[in-house]
């Protein structure tokens, strides 16, 4: 208490006393205790006892309890101190408890001891300690066992250690050495303590042994062997040897050795034989003959005549002799001799000595003659180079013309090599015959042997004006940057979506631009940051799902997500592959993520048969234009950048790297598989003021983009539909999609067709490179007086499924349009930004992680909600995230956008029995 100030004036006659305050300050208040050290859970090793210890400020008094229990006060060791800086009261707690009180408690709850502090101002309480009983279980739940694989082959090499507590840490162990994924890349070790080798070398041979510990002991399985077989490789095979005979018939041979590579450790030697032989044949020598000899000639001035003969009878062939002897001879023609003289002429004679001075002038013709030779050969060279020089030119001049008159950005595909007659670009094709004249026939009118008279060329029809484009300036760098796309951009402002940087200022950068399609409907964008959102695009079926920590903290980017047109793409289909979903593009690319994204893309693939009848892929366009795989669906391996999740009528794709991607299938052989299509049957809204009438039938692929697209399309015609489209299911069988319309009522009605049925050949609709299919009836009432139009179109493949539309309409009457909801959701917005675009609140999100991350020894962890939700059909690649659960409830919100409630992913953890984590989502979600 402070001392009351005193009065200074002097005491005397007039002055006053000694003057006082009216109150005193009090003391402030004690604080309540706070905990400096509290109580740590701890494990009881073998029978060794634990300590607990806290330490609180001020404080009068600290008891443990334990169990709800007050500890016995002399079970407390108690410590007073003085705090030398506050001057507070610091009193610290001990207390030991044994193995047999944690083995007495009874119950399902764990033995806890909390610390309770006394003050002046009242009472605090510490967090709970528990104490357990640390063991671990000799027998491991699964061991690591030997086996012998391939080169280059993937390796799972499974443990399960033994239940212990605390949970034990494991190592794995090659020829006795600790394996560091972090040194060598090859080996990977999972969430669930699985070794994965991602591709067997031959020093990857070698024991391998399992190890766990804890605080009690360590553990070891027993070892598994791991032996890397190489099978053996045939060499390339020799030259032929040399025919070994010599004249006639004989053998060749070549050989080849089991060396590339040679087969090591028990693997198979190379099948077939070592080496091969064939006959052949060498032609025999064949030694020269002397022909007959000619007559003799006329007698000359030396009184001789001579006479030849040559070695043509046979000539030597195939290395024979030369004919021996001579060629010529002659013999003394006068009559007055006796004897004959035979010269055999064998050497040339000598040719005539030059006269004196005849050799200089030889000599200066010669030059001369160099001389001129010289000259004219420049001459041709000065005009062959002036010539090509004008060529040159030439080409230059047709070059920088190209260069500025006809490049345009983007995507070019050129036609196709049998078609002829390309269609126009942006013109779905007419595939309809009329009475008139034909446009653009699509294949020949001539028939063949085994063609029916009743059939008619396909012509087409250009519906489609040219669109325009959204051009993208993407400028490389190794600092990401962000993509700017304006809601409010018009047609004088390009459209143009630019890439800006977010990195350092004024850093230069190299940039290259292509196009992409900006239709209204057909792309959509939001910016988007730390906490993630979602993108979709109405009526398509196509969303992007950015979940929360994909992009870094403090980052923001311009996120979009756009439908190529089919004409302003080239197609990822090629042989007899087929395009199954629209080929999206999503952005920017480059980007560095931190986790998944989720790309959802509806596909038209019929997949509800017992036996898998697809060979699905998925595709991804270069900067080039050129398409690559990205992954086939069910040959996943662990460098397999994407995860895709195949349902019924739609896929999602887990994917770290933007880009553009599609979708594509082949048959499985020995069964033809089955696209789904829709078939829209359209009319003219206005009422009918002509005679003539016409009925359009789409056949399209059975995904919301595919409807949507026609439905925008007879908008702009001015076409209605008149009744929900039908299925079809479409076969690959190479047989043609035929439609016919029979029951019209010849009195009023009669159709301008001049065949029985109309036919879209098989390719056009396989391939799905073509835009919306659509046939033509043309129809001619009587009179305008007619209004009532019955009829039935048949529409089905041959030796086929099929499908009627029944049509009774009054074409008087203005149709109302009838625009049927496709299957995507279109009260869904375009883009959600942060948690709003979430169904579950990331408080759940990250205890359901904590829950089920670590691997339980019974399997009930994430494992078990990938089987329970049907994610598990490549588990390895969720095992290879930092959070297994995180991505797997990532791909959650994907499956179940639009309807996502969490009655499903309870039941799933209800049937799990995480029993808190439902308490959680009762209390803190909407369930």
């Amino acid at each position: 208490v402070l001392p009351a100030r005193r009065s200074s004036l002097p005491h005397g006659r007039g002055g006053c006393a000694e003057v006082l305050p009216d109150s005193f300050p009090s003391a402030p208040a004690e604080p309540l205790p706070e905990f400096l050290l509290e109580p740590e859970d701890a494990f009881i090793v073998k029978n060794r006892p634990v300590q607990l210890r806290c330490r609180a400020s001020p404080a009068t008094q600290i008891y443990f309890k334990c169990n709800g229990e007050w500890v016995n006060q002399n079970d407390h060791v108690t410590r007073e101190s003085l705090d030398q800086i506050t001057g507070l009261v610091v009193r610290e707690v001990d207390i030991s408890v044994s193995r047999t009180q944690v083995e007495e408690l009874f119950g399902l709850e764990d033995y806890w001891c909390q610390c309770v502090a006394w003050s002046s101002a009242g009472t605090t309480k510490s967090n709970r300690a528990y104490v357990r009983i640390a063991y671990l279980r000799k027998n491991f739940e699964q061991e690591p066992l030997g086996r012998e694989v391939r080169l280059e082959q993937e390796v799972l090499l499974q443990c399960r250690p033994p239940e212990g507590m605390p949970a034990a840490e494991v190592d794995w162990l090659k020829n006795e050495d600790v394996i560091d994924p972090s040194q060598d890349s090859n080996f990977l070790i999972t969430i669930d303590h699985d070794l994965i080798i991602k591709q067997a070398r031959l020093l990857d041979t070698a024991n391998y042994t399992c190890v766990a510990r804890n605080v009690v002991a360590k553990r070891r399985s027993s070892t598994a062997t791991l032996i890397v077989y190489v099978s053996g490789g045939w060499s390339s095979w020799t030259e032929w040897s040399q025919c070994n005979a010599q004249c006639g018939r004989g053998w060749q041979r070549r050989t080849r050795s089991c060396t590339n590579p040679a087969p090591l450790n028990g693997g198979a030697f190379c099948e077939g034989p070592p080496f091969q032989r064939v006959t052949c044949t060498s032609l025999c020598p064949v030694d020269g003959g002397w022909t007959e000899w000619a007559k003799w000639s006329a007698c000359g001035t030396e009184c001789t005549h001579w006479r030849s003969r040559e070695c043509q009878a046979p000539p030597p062939r195939n290395g024979g002799k030369h004919c021996s002897g001579s060629m010529m001879e002659s013999k003394n023609c006068t009559e007055g001799l006796s004897c004959l003289l035979t010269v055999s002429v064998t050497v040339s004679p000598p040719p005539p000595a030059l006269a004196p001075g005849m050799g200089v002038a030889v000599y200066a013709g010669l030059v001369v003659a160099l001389v001129l030779c010289v000259i004219l050969a420049l001459c041709v060279g000065v005009l062959a180079y002036r010539r090509r020089r004008r060529h040159l030119h030439g080409d230059i001049t047709d070059s920088s013309s190209a260069l500025t008159t006809a490049f345009h950005p983007g995507n070019y595909k050129p036609p196709r090599q049998d078609n002829p007659h390309p269609l126009h670009p942006s013109a779905p094709p007419d595939l309809t015959a009329t009475a008139g004249a034909f446009r653009g026939p699509l294949f020949s009118l001539q028939h063949g042997v085994n063609d029916s008279p009743h059939k008619i060329p396909m012509t087409t029809s250009p519906l489609l004006d040219p669109l325009p484009s959204l051009k993208i300036k993407v400028y490389n760098s190794s600092t990401l940057s962000s993509l700017e796309l304006p809601t409010d951009m018009g047609p004088g402002d390009g459209e143009i979506l630019s890439l800006k940087s977010v990195g350092t200022v004024g850093r230069e950068r190299d940039f290259h631009s292509h196009t992409l399609s900006r239709e209204p409907g057909l792309s959509t964008s939001a910016t988007l940051g730390n906490l993630g959102g979602r993108l979709t695009i109405p009526n398509t079926g196509v969303s992007l799902l950015v979940p929360p920590g994909t992009i870094p903290q403090g980052k923001f980017y311009e996120m979009y997500l756009i439908i190529n047109k089919w004409d302003k793409t080239t197609l990822p289909s090629e042989g007899s592959q087929t395009v199954l979903s629209p080929v999206v593009s999503c952005g920017p690319s480059g980007m560095l993520l931190n986790r998944p994204v989720v790309l959802t893309l509806p596909h038209c693939a019929q997949l509800d048969t017992p036996t898998p009848d697809w060979t699905l892929t998925l595709k991804t366009q270069t900067h080039q234009g050129a398409w690559e795989e990205v992954l086939t669906v069910g040959e996943e391996t662990l460098s397999s950048p994407c995860y895709l999740q195949l349902e019924e009528e739609c896929c999602h794709v887990l994917m770290e790297q933007l880009g553009t991607y599609g979708l594509v299938g082949q048959s499985c052989p020995p069964q033809p598989a089955c696209k789904r299509l829709q078939l829209a049957l359209f009319a003219p809204r206005a009422p009918c003021l002509s005679l003539d009438y016409s009925l359009r039938i789409y056949c399209i692929h059975d995904t919301p983009h595919a409807l949507k697209e026609v439905m925008d399309l007879e908008r702009s015609l001015g076409g209605v539909l008149l009744e929900d489209p039908k299925p079809l299911l479409f076969k690959d069988s190479y047989h043609n999609l035929r439609l016919s319309i029979h029951d019209i009522p010849h009195t009023h009605w009669r159709s301008k067709l001049l065949a029985k049925y109309q036919e879209i050949p098989f390719y056009h609709i396989w391939s799905g490179s073509q835009r919306p299919l659509h046939c033509t009836f043309s129809l001619e009432r009587g009179s305008l007086a007619v209004s009532q139009l019955t009829c039935k179109i048949c529409v089905r493949q041959v030796e086929g499924e099929g499908q009627i539309f029944q049509l009774l309409t009054d074409i008087q009457e203005t149709l109302p349009p009838h625009s049927p909801l496709p299957s995507g959701g279109s009260c869904l917005p375009s883009s959600q930004v942060g948690p709003y675009a979430f169904r579950l609140p990331d408080s759940i999100r990250q205890k359901i992680c904590a829950s089920l991350d670590a691997p339980s020894a019974r399997g009930c962890d994430w494992r078990l909600l990938a089987r329970s939700l049907g994610f598990d059909r490549y588990l390895n690649y969720f095992a290879t995230k930092p959070s297994p659960t995180g991505v797997l409830l990532d791909l959650w919100e994907a499956c179940h956008q639009g309807d996502a409630d969490l009655v499903s992913l309870a039941t799933a953890l209800e049937e799990m029995g995480k029993s808190e984590v439902l308490v959680v989502m009762t209390t803190d979600g909407d369930c």
